[in-house]
C-alpha cells in the first residue's frame, strides 16, 4: 500500500532534509528531517520505511506542508500513521495529514509545481521573536522596485546565474509560474511558484532582489543577470532562515488535501 505525507517542520536544528548516509556517510552529532521520519515511521510500521519527498530543503530551512510518500502492507488506518508518527518525532516535526494513494503516485515526479516564501525583517534593529524564520536586513529596502524586478523571471528561461557550483540537475531551465514581492509594515515577503527549482535558486533569486532593494543596482539588472547566466555576477546567496517551502503541488486527480492540490 502507498501513502503520502504532508510533514511539517522547523529545520533550524537540522542539516538539510536529506538523509546524510545519501551524501557519502553518516557524520555524528548531525541531523536531518528525512531520518527523523524514516526512523519514526518505521517504529510505526515494525519494518524498515523509506520515504522519497516532492523536494529537498537545505540545512535551516523550513518546511509548511513537504510531501512524501512510502509503501507498507502493516494494517494501519491514515490516523495512526498521523499520530503514531508523530509522537515518536521531535517537536521540531510533525505529520499533519496522511492518505492512501495510488501505486503510481510519486511524491516528486507527480508533482507540477512547487512553491517557496522567503520572510524579511527590514529594520534597524535584528529579530528577537520570529528570529529562526526570518532574515535580517538593517538597510532600507525598496520592495516595490524588488517587485518589478522580479517579474523579469518569471516564464521558461535557464537559471543558470541563480544555482549554485553544486547543482547536481542536469540543465538549468526551469518553468517559473509567478513571483510576488510584498512588504507589510517591517516584514517583506517574496513568494514564488515554479514547476520545480535548482539548488538554492530560491536563495540566490532572493540575494540579487536585495541589491536591487537597496538601491546599489537598477532594476533591469536582474533581468541582465538571467540573459548572462553567470552565476559570479549575481547577488549572494540569501541565508537560510527566512525560506519556508510552502509545498508542492499536485493535480486534483491525485485527491491530496486542498493545500497541495492545484
Amino acid at each position: 500500500m502507498r501513502y503520502a505525507l504532508g510533514v511539517e517542520y522547523d529545520g533550524s536544528e537540522f542539516s538539510g532534509w536529506q538523509r546524510l548516509e545519501a551524501r557519502g556517510g553518516p557524520r555524528r552529532g548531525e541531523a536531518t528531517v528525512q531520518a527523523a521520519v524514516e526512523d519514526a515511521l518505521s517504529f510505526v510500521a515494525g519494518h524498515p520505511v523509506g520515504v522519497v519527498c516532492a523536494g529537498r530543503t537545505d540545512a535551516g530551512v523550513h518546511a509548511a506542508c513537504q510531501v512524501v510518500h512510502f509503501d507498507s502492507d502493516a494494517p494501519r488506518e491514515p490516523r495512526s500513521w498521523v499520530l503514531g508518527t508523530t509522537t515518536r518525532l521531535p517537536a521540531s516535526v510533525c505529520i499533519l495529514w496522511c492518505v492512501a494513494v495510488d501505486e503510481g503516485f510519486h511524491a516528486r515526479f507527480s508533482a507540477r509545481a512547487r512553491r517557496y516564501r522567503y520572510r524579511i525583517l527590514n529594520r534597524p534593529v535584528r529579530p528577537a521573536l520570529q528570529r529562526q524564520y526570518l532574515s535580517w536586513e538593517r538597510r532600507p529596502l525598496d520592495a516595490r522596485s524588488m517587485q518589478r524586478a522580479a517579474q523579469a523571471l518569471v516564464g521558461e528561461h535557464d537559471f543558470s546565474a541563480f544555482r549554485t557550483v553544486h547543482c547536481q540537475a542536469p540543465h538549468a531551465r526551469r518553468d517559473l509560474h509567478d513571483i510576488q514581492v510584498r512588504r507589510t509594515d517591517d516584514i517583506i515577503e517574496v513568494e514564488v511558484q515554479a514547476n520545480a527549482f535548482l539548488h538554492h535558486m530560491v536563495r540566490n533569486i532572493v540575494g540579487s532582489l536585495l541589491v536591487i532593494g537597496r538601491g546599489e543596482q537598477p532594476e533591469d539588472w536582474l533581468a541582465a543577470l538571467l540573459a548572462g547566466r553567470d552565476r559570479m555576477l549575481a547577488g549572494p546567496t540569501a541565508p537560510p532562515d527566512g525560506l519556508v517551502f510552502v509545498g508542492p503541488r499536485y493535480p486534483p486527480a491525485c485527491r491530496l488535501p486542498a493545500e497541495v492540490t492545484l
